[in-house]
C-alpha cells in the first residue's frame, strides 16, 4: 500500500489512549487465510464497509469484509461520536451554482436521511450506544458569527425540514451551555453516541446476516477480474467496494491517487466531572456542540459526566508530533473552559478524517472500472454519512435503485488535487489562513 502520511499515522500510536476502547470489549475476528470466492468484497471494516455488508447480506448476497487492522480501527472507532448533519463542506450558494436549488435540497435531505438510517440500525438491532443530545448546537465565538448564524437559520426549514432555534447568550446560559459564546443555533437533527459501541453492534448485525469479516487482512493487490491478494492468498469477487476513507491507499485502486486528502483530528476525554465542577463552568447540557471557527472545536458532556473535546489535529506524524498535538489540544480546552484547567484528561488520541477537492463525498462506481465501487470523503461527519453511503452502495452493487436519496452532489467522481501526491504541502498554508480568519 502507498499512503501519503508516514507509517506512524497508520500504526497504533495515534489511538493508543482512545477512550472508546475502554468502554466495550470487541471480539477479535479471524485472519483471512485461504483462497476463496465471494459475490462482493469490501475493503475496510468501518461505518461504510460494515453498513454495506449488513445491507448486502440481508439481501442474500455473499459478502466478505477485509480490514488491514481491526474492526473500527480507523476513524470509525475513534471519532467524537457526533451523528449529525454534514458530509460535505460546500455552502448553499455553491451547491446551488453546481446542482441547482433542487440538487442542493436533495443533498441536504440526504444528510438528514443519513441520521435517520443510523437511528433505524440502532433501534432494529437493539444496540446500546449511550444515545444522548437532541440535535446539534453551533456556537458563535465572535459577535459577527452570530449574524452569520441568523442568516443560516433562514434556510434550515427549506434544507432539512426540521425545527431549529436561535439562542442569545442568556438563553445559552439558561440551557446549560455557558461560556464566552455570543449566541448559538440549534438544529433539531442528530444525536451523540459512543462510536465504538455502534461499530460493535454494526459488525455483529452484519455477521448475523451472513457477512464474513476478517481482520489483520490487508489487501496488497487488486486486479480486475476481480481478485484481491490478502495475506498471500487470493479472494475472487464479482464486485469490490473500497471503503477506506482517510486510511485509503494511493494504489488500491490506482484511480484514488491524488483524489482524497486525509487530515488529522484530535480528541481528549476528561475524567468524570463532579457536579460542582459542572456548575463552575456553567456547562451542564448533554447537547453536542461546536463553535463557528473554521478550525472548529467540537465538544459534549457525556452521560457519565466525562467531557469530550476535539479539534483539527497536527500536520505531521511521529511520536513527537503526536505529543505536540495533544499539548495544543489541551491548551485549547483550557482556553475555552478555564475553570477545568485542573481536570485530568487521561485519554487523548487522533485519527484521520478525509477531504475531497470539491468538498463533497463520493459514493458510486469508480470510472472505467466495471464492478469497482467506492464511498469516501465525509469531511469529519462519517458516523451518519458513512453509514448512509454503505447502504447506497449496497443498492448500487445489486443494480437496484437506492432506497434513499442519491443526490447528484454525491455522484460526481472525485477530482484530483492539483499537487497530486504532494497535496499535503498545501495544508500548512491553508491551516495558517484559516487560523488567521478565526481571530
Amino acid at each position: 500500500m502507498t499512503r501519503i502520511f508516514g507509517t506512524y499515522a497508520y500504526g497504533d500510536g495515534p489511538r493508543a489512549s482512545c477512550w472508546w476502547d475502554d468502554t466495550v470489549a470487541v471480539s477479535a475476528r479471524p485472519v483471512f487465510g485461504n483462497t476463496a470466492r465471494t459475490d462482493v468484497a469490501i475493503i475496510g471494516a468501518g461505518f461504510t464497509g460494515l453498513s454495506a455488508a449488513l445491507h448486502l447480506a440481508r439481501s442474500g448476497v455473499s459478502v466478505t469484509v477485509l480490514d488491514a487492522q481491526r474492526v473500527g480501527w480507523g476513524a470509525s472507532g475513534r471519532n467524537g461520536g457526533f451523528c449529525c448533519l454534514g458530509g460535505g463542506m460546500l455552502e448553499d450558494a455553491a451547491l446551488d451554482q453546481r446542482f441547482g436549488t433542487a440538487g442542493r435540497i436533495d443533498f441536504r435531505r440526504a444528510e438528514r436521511e443519513a441520521i435517520a438510517l443510523v437511528e433505524r440500525i440502532i433501534t432494529e438491532h437493539g444496540i446500546d450506544v449511550d444515545h444522548h443530545s437532541r440535535g446539534e448546537t453551533s456556537l458563535a465565538h465572535r459577535p459577527s458569527d452570530m449574524d452569520d448564524l441568523i442568516v443560516a437559520a433562514r434556510s434550515v426549514r427549506e434544507n432539512y425540514d426540521v425545527d431549529h432555534a436561535l439562542h442569545d447568550r442568556r438563553d445559552l446560559i439558561a440551557r446549560g451551555m455557558g461560556g464566552t459564546f455570543h449566541g448559538g443555533l440549534t438544529i433539531d437533527a442528530g444525536f451523540a453516541l459512543n462510536p465504538r459501541k455502534y461499530i460493535d453492534g454494526l459488525v455483529g448485525a452484519a455477521e448475523a446476516a451472513g457477512a464474513r469479516v476478517y481482520e489483520q487482512s490487508a489487501v496488497t493487490a487488486l486486479k480486475r477480474g476481480w481478485s484481491l491478494t490478502v495475506n498471500g492468498h487470493t479472494l475472487h469477487a464479482d464486485q469490490v467496494i473500497v471503503a477506506t476513507n482517510g486510511y485509503s491507499s494511493e494504489n488500491l485502486p490506482q484511480w484514488l491517487a491524488g483524489r482524497y486528502l486525509p487530515a488529522q483530528s484530535s480528541v481528549l476525554v476528561t475524567r468524570p466531572l463532579t457536579e460542582d465542577e459542572v456548575g463552575e463552568a456553567g456547562w451542564s447540557s448533554a447537547q453536542m456542540a461546536y463553535d463557528t471557527r473554521n478550525l472548529l472545536h467540537y465538544f459534549r458532556l457525556m452521560p457519565d459526566r466525562r467531557f469530550l473535546f476535539g479539534m483539527r489535529g497536527g500536520l505531521r506524524t511521529s511520536p513527537t508530533a503526536e505529543a505536540n498535538s495533544h499539548k495544543k489540544l489541551r491548551a485549547h480546552f483550557e482556553m475555552m473552559f478555564p475553570v477545568w484547567s485542573h481536570v485530568a484528561a487521561l485519554h487523548s488520541w487522533s485519527g484521520m478524517v478525509c477531504l475531497a477537492r470539491d468538498m463533497l463525498p463520493f459514493v458510486g462506481a469508480v470510472p472505467s472500472q466495471p464492478g469497482l465501487w467506492a464511498g469516501l470523503c465525509y469531511h469529519g461527519n462519517g458516523v451518519a454519512m458513512g453509514s448512509y453511503s454503505g447502504a447506497l452502495l449496497a443498492n448500487l452493487v445489486q443494480g437496484q435503485p437506492p432506497d434513499g436519496l442519491y443526490p447528484a452532489a454525491m455522484r460526481a467522481p472525485l477530482r484530483r488535487f492539483e499537487l497530486g501526491r504532494f497535496r499535503r504541502a498545501v495544508m500548512p498554508i491553508a491551516y495558517a489562513g484559516l487560523a488567521l480568519a478565526d481571530r
